[in-house]
């Protein structure tokens, strides 16, 4: 068998931020469902959150050709 490790790795480290950014946005569009008037506070606090997550997937693919 050939191949590395480090793409399965991956493939595992994606789960995470996959989730994460599921989450994040399933509460936005609770809180603006429950509050329609916060959408201006909660929407800029979401796309934070997901600019997070999105970093946590970027580092584990550079760490991918590193490893």
């Amino acid at each position: 068998m050939t191949g590395s490790l480090s793409l399965v790795g991956y493939g595992i480290s994606t789960l995470g931020p996959a989730l994460a950014i599921g989450l994040i946005f399933a509460a936005l569009i609770n809180g603006v469902a429950r509050q329609p008037e916060a959408k201006n506070v909660l929407q800029p606090l979401a796309i934070l959150g997901f600019a997070v997550a999105e970093a946590l997937a970027i580092l584990g693919f550079v760490l991918v050709f590193i490893a």
